[in-house]
């Protein structure tokens, strides 16, 4: 076991002041431990599957299995054939803030959509009309049309620009937008992968400033009284409580919605509605999530098809 290093110890005392809390944070870390692997069924649900399930969460929506411990889905040819996703369940806690949107979704933008998790997630949640999953870094492309395909998620299409491009080509036409924002990636230390320098500050200011252009970018194209969701899976206040106060202040027509399901889970950072998952829970390496609501009212702007030319999926 390694021993921990002084940023993480740092970063500890600032989101534990018990000293309980602290240790099992730590521990889950640099002593990472499996945790339970979870499956989004994409389509029809199969009795037959064979899986072993554990009890759900309150929260967990029904189109979520949680496998016990030794379960191998993706080697499935359940899983080959598209009948479901493989996912962290911290990524369907994070998603989970959509089930707060109780409004018909006729648009969903997947601002950084691969591999793909939240587009499947939204999509299923929803049945929208289109789901346009957006990914800027092209050798991530690949798999997120693959996994679109696989899983038969249609009227889908993939694009590939800076948020910018849809912040001036589709201003006020998306009814949900998803930033699963790119970030330090902290939580991936509880999976036992190496993350080297994610505590380091400038590494985590660049996150955060990189986070806060893309979100204003995308705050732009929300329809008027439509949603943004965003999250992350790193545990830094700089990317997450102070990434959504940021959104709150530039724009001051957005509102932070609380989220019923999710109550339990409030960030003791900040009194704005928000939710935390942490790796020592036992559920997930960690995340962080947040909804917003667009109060301005009026029609949504449409979307000319000629600025999302991409890969159709279906």
């Amino acid at each position: 076991m390694d021993a921990p290093s002084k940023l993480l110890l740092r970063l500890t005392k600032r989101l534990f002041d018990n000293i309980d809390e602290q240790e099992s944070f730590v521990e889950a870390l640099i002593n990472p431990k499996p945790f339970h692997p979870c499956i989004l069924w994409c389509q029809e649900q199969l009795e037959i599957s064979g899986f072993s399930v554990e009890k759900p969460e309150p929260w967990q929506p029904n189109f979520v299995n949680r496998l016990l411990l030794g379960e191998k889905p993706g080697q499935t040819i359940l899983h080959q054939q598209g009948y479901f996703y493989c996912l962290d369940f911290s990524s369907v806690f994070a998603a989970s803030t959509l089930l707060e949107i109780n409004q018909s979704v006729k648009l969903v933008f997947d601002m950084c959509a691969a591999p793909g998790g939240k587009s499947i997630f939204a999509w299923k949640l929803f049945q929208p009309e289109l789901l346009i999953s957006n990914e800027v870094i092209g050798k991530r492309l690949g798999m997120l049309i693959s996994n679109l395909k696989r899983c038969h998620i249609s009227p889908s299409i993939v694009v590939s620009r800076d948020s910018s491009f849809f912040a001036e080509k589709m201003l006020s036409s998306i009814d949900v937008v998803i930033v699963d924002a790119p970030c330090t990636g902290q939580s991936l230390l509880a999976k036992g992968e190496k993350v080297p320098g994610c505590f380091h500050p400038n590494a985590i200011n660049k996150s955060a400033n990189r986070q806060k252009r893309i979100i204003a970018n995308s705050a732009q194209i929300v329809s008027p009284q439509g949603y943004l969701a965003y999250m992350t899976c790193t545990y830094s206040p700089e990317e997450n409580e102070e990434v959504g106060e940021w959104l709150l202040k530039k724009f001051p027509h957005f509102q932070a919605v609380e989220v019923q399901h999710l109550k339990s889970y409030q960030s003791h950072l900040i009194k704005i509605p928000c939710y935390r998952m942490f790796p020592q829970d036992g559920l997930g390496a960690g995340a962080f999530t947040m909804l917003f609501k667009n109060t301005h009212k009026g029609e949504n702007n449409q979307i000319d098809r000629e600025f999302i030319s991409g890969v159709w999926t279906n």
